[in-house]
């Protein structure tokens, strides 16, 4: 098991992004993209989303337009207790010197300070453990060549 803090850099080599802020939240099943403009599409007969992924800080924006296949559609019940119908996508996850396929809901999150949730299946499916009292322990993820069809598209 590989011990992680409640922030960590994190980057997703599949859509061509790097240097993410990732909170991690045990309370949280799903993990979670900031994303906007969201178009499902298909190609070649298989179901995608196309979507602009939001990666900066609210102060330092950067964004970068994707595309991935879709998954699926979930209701997710926010900690407030709204629902909302969402796009689910699948990708790699670089953490420190991890990599793992990690489940992605795509959701408006401008209004928080982190623009990636790390959510509890992720975290049993890459077998962390969180320290709470501890940030950003892991180095920055290297940067490695796409691993699937999902693309970044600049």
């Amino acid at each position: 098991m590989t011990v992680v803090g409640l922030r960590e850099w994190v980057a997703l080599p599949d859509l061509g992004v790097a240097g993410l802020r990732a909170k991690i939240d045990t309370g949280a099943s799903t993990s979670s993209l900031h994303a906007t403009d969201i178009e499902p599409f298909e190609r070649d007969g298989e179901k995608w989303v196309r979507f602009t992924a939001h990666l900066g800080t609210v102060v330092q924006l950067r964004h970068r337009r994707c595309e991935a296949p879709l998954v699926a559609r979930k209701t997710i019940k926010s900690s407030n207790g709204h629902a909302q119908v969402r796009y689910v996508i699948s990708t790699t996850l670089a953490l420190g010197d991890r990599f793992w396929r990690v489940e992605f809901t795509l959701a408006c999150r401008k209004s928080m300070r982190y623009r990636l949730l790390l959510g509890s299946k992720a975290l049993i499916d890459g077998q962390l453990v969180v320290n709470p009292g501890i940030k950003y322990v892991q180095d920055k993820p290297a940067f490695p060549a796409s691993t699937t069809s999902a693309t970044g598209v600049a």
